[in-house]
C-alpha cells in the first residue's frame, strides 16, 4: 500500500492530478491510499500529526503555504517522502533542486512527464519498502528506517522502538510480533525483553552489549554464545 498526497489550491486541478494518478495506479495494478487538499496548510497540519507519505504532489504557486515552503516542511518532518513538484514557472527549478526535490514537472508537459515520474517514484518506493518498520495505527502511520533503529524493547503490553537521534515510538504489539514483522538478519534478541540492531552493537564485555551512545543492556547468559556468533558473522558481511 503506497499513500500519496496531492495538494493545489485549484480544486478542478486537484482533481485532474487524482485521476490522473488513479489512471496510472490502475494501469500498473499498484494499490494506494490518495489524500487530495486545496489548503497546503492543512496537509501541513495532518503531517505534524503524524499522518505518513510516501508521495506528495503539489503545486508551487499556493496561497499561504507555497509549494516551496512546503516542501521544506515536509522534508524536515518525513526526509524520505519523494515530492514531485508542479507549476508552470521554470524560475523555482533551482531551488527545487536544492531541496532534494524528486521531479520537478512544468504543467505545460504534465501528460508526458507525469507517468514518468511516477513510475520513477514507484520503483523507489518499493526498492526501499524491505528497508523500512512500518506502524500502522488509527491515529497515525509512521515508516522507521531499520538503520535508524537502535533497540526494541518490551514495554507490558507494548513494544518500545528506541531510534539512534534519542526518541522513541510505542506499538501495542508484542516484542516477538514486532521481530517477526521486521524479518531481518540484522536483529535479534539479547534477552527476552530486547532485540537490538546488530549494526549498532559497540562490544560485548562481561555479559553487557553496549550500543552506539553508550547504552548498555544485559544479555541472557544462554544467548551470549549464539549473540557473539550472530555479530562476528555480521561484522564480517561489513568487511
Amino acid at each position: 500500500m503506497l499513500y500519496i498526497a496531492i495538494c493545489d489550491d485549484d480544486e478542478k486541478i486537484v482533481k485532474t492530478f487524482e485521476s490522473k494518478v488513479i489512471m496510472f495506479l490502475k494501469k500498473n495494478n499498484i494499490v494506494a491510499e490518495i489524500k487530495t487538499y486545496t489548503q497546503s496548510k492543512l496537509l501541513q497540519y495532518d503531517i505534524q500529526e503524524g499522518k505518513f507519505f510516501d508521495l506528495v504532489l503539489c503545486d508551487i504557486e499556493m496561497p499561504d503555504i507555497d509549494g516551496m515552503r512546503l516542501s521544506a516542511y515536509i522534508r524536515r518532518h518525513l526526509p524520505n517522502t519523494l515530492i514531485i513538484l508542479i507549476t508552470s514557472h521554470l524560475k523555482y527549478a533551482i531551488d527545487a533542486f536544492e531541496l532534494s526535490i524528486f521531479r520537478y514537472i512544468p504543467k505545460n508537459s504534465l501528460d508526458i512527464r507525469l507517468e514518468h515520474a511516477l513510475k520513477d517514484a514507484v520503483n523507489m518506493i518499493q526498492l526501499q519498502a524491505d528497508q523500512y518498520y512500518t506502524i500502522k495505527m488509527p491515529s497515525r502511520i509512521e515508516k522507521i528506517q531499520y538503520h535508524r533503529i537502535l533497540y526494541i524493547q518490551r514495554e507490558g503490553k507494548n513494544a518500545v522502538i528506541v531510534l539512534m537521534d534519542g526518541t522513541s515510538t510505542k506499538v501495542r504489539k508484542s516484542l516477538s510480533q514486532v521481530y517477526n514483522e521486521l524479518n531481518s538478519k540484522d536483529f535479534l534478541y539479547v534477552d527476552r525483553g530486547d532485540i537490538v540492531n546488530l549494526s549498532h552493537i559497540v562490544r560485548i564485555k562481561e555479559g553487557i552489549v553496549e550500543l552506539e551512545g553508550g547504552i548498555r543492556i544485559p544479555a541472557s547468559h544462554a544467548k551470549l554464545e549464539y549473540i557473539k556468533e550472530r555479530l562476528n558473522d555480521f561484522w564480517g558481511e561489513q568487511i
